[in-house]
């Protein structure tokens, strides 16, 4: 992939309560490694020994809406999967980790639907009230992503538009506004690798990663990776399963590569990918 250098343009809704102007200039000032995937499609790149006071490597897909470039979920109701492998069967154009499952039996812990078909029902406390991260979900309507809040309804999750539904989250960003997170939860403020799901303002749809558990990456609070999103332009911006989970896959001549550093072998590489339940795939239309 041929890779030119783009400085990434400093958007006007990055003025925020607890907005760090070194933190955000530290983004526009230093260069993004750039690659075109395909069409509407780009991959990059971002290192910084700087941002948030830490080393920092973050990579992403932008996608513009076009209508060859489509969504869709792939899923295993049971089975655990690498997240390149799904990319793979699906011959897909980037593969992302999707969100929680259980690692002992396979199978999300949230609700999936995909192709009109409940897959998994979302797993509720003791208690039976939903989980935090269970307060959000991306759904897929004829190929194109949305992201949305809980509203109440028990049945929210399966009156979602669109045949393809995660349930996912916390939720970091609704139009433009940041969504509140529990300062005391250790999940939301300590530092892990990270996944997400952005949509900008200008309808672009972004795949990131945030590395971690490395001395070259310290990785992310949640409060940090919301103002990621919000600086680079999210108007909404929904957060995955992260940690060794993490990872984002490209296809390419060689039969694609993972592009970010997954963790699970405690190695700074791009071998240390952990099997998951599910992931969010980009397809070519025109391909399928």
């Amino acid at each position: 992939m041929k890779k030119v250098l783009l400085f990434l343009p400093l958007v006007c809704f990055i003025c925020t309560v607890g907005f760090s102007q070194t933190d955000s200039l530290d983004l526009i000032k230093n260069k993004w490694s750039v690659a075109r995937i395909s069409a509407g499609v780009k991959f990059k790149h971002y290192r910084s020994a700087s941002l948030f006071n830490s080393n920092q490597s973050i990579s992403l897909v932008e996608v513009k809406p076009r209508r060859k470039n489509q969504f869709d979920l792939g899923y295993s109701e049971k089975q655990l999967i690498k997240t390149s492998d799904f990319g793979k069967s699906a011959k897909a154009i980037a593969a992302l980790n999707g969100t929680f499952f259980d690692v002992k039996n396979g199978g999300s812990v949230d609700f999936i639907k995909a192709n009109g078909q409940i897959i998994n029902e979302s797993r509720v406390g003791k208690d039976g009230q939903r989980a935090v991260h269970q307060q959000s979900a991306v759904f897929i309507l004829n190929g194109k992503l949305g992201i949305s809040k809980f509203n109440g309804d028990v049945r929210w999750e399966h009156t979602l538009p669109g045949d393809d539904v995660m349930v996912t989250g916390p939720l970091l960003l609704l139009s433009h506004e940041f969504q509140p997170l529990d300062t005391a939860n250790l999940f939301n403020k300590t530092r892990h690798p990270r996944s997400g799901i952005v949509i900008t303002g200008k309808n672009r749809v972004l795949l990131i990663t945030v590395d971690g558990r490395n001395e070259n990456a310290a990785g992310m609070s949640l409060f940090e990776f919301s103002k990621l999103m919000r600086w680079i332009g999210g108007r909404d911006g929904i957060n995955l399963d992260g940690g060794g989970s993490t990872t984002l896959w490209l296809n390419n001549d060689s039969g694609g590569a993972v592009v970010n550093h997954p963790s699970d072998n405690k190695k700074w590489d791009h071998d240390g990918e952990r099997k998951v339940a599910n992931t969010i795939l980009l397809i070519d239309s025109k391909k399928r």
